[in-house]
């Protein structure tokens, strides 16, 4: 089991840059595959990034592509996403999650341990 704590979240203005941190404890963060989640208000919780457990691949989804950036330092237990040009639509808060099985993973089922979240907001 590995316990997610999310960090870095804040208020910036659009076109602003944030870098969000992901702290796990627990078992050892390099045998889990990772993604960064959002939900905004009164919508469904969305796909954002992954990266594999070695950090050789990563996806993005289409919203994101070319502005977030994931990475992960095993020696610090602890997965990134850099998220720059920011649009007001960014705004939301930002989960961190950790999938034990084999390979990348989009879908919110597909993950078996949540951090609590941290609030992003981008005004205009």
């Amino acid at each position: 089991q590995v316990a997610l704590v999310e960090s870095g979240g804040g208020l910036v203005q659009a076109g602003g840059s944030l870098t969000l941190s992901c702290a796990a404890s627990g078992r050892t963060i390099s045998d889990y595959n990772m993604g960064w989640f959002r939900q905004a208000p009164g919508k469904e919780r969305e796909f954002v990034a992954a990266i594999r457990r070695s950090g050789d691949s990563t996806y993005f989804a289409d919203s994101v592509k070319g502005r977030f950036t994931i990475s992960r330092d095993n020696a610090k237990a602890t997965v990134y996403l850099q998220m720059n040009s920011l649009k007001p639509e960014d705004t939301a808060v930002y989960y961190c999650a950790a999938r034990r099985r084999v390979g990348i993973a989009t879908r919110r089922e597909e993950y078996d341990y949540w951090g609590q979240g941290t609030q992003v907001t981008v005004s205009s």
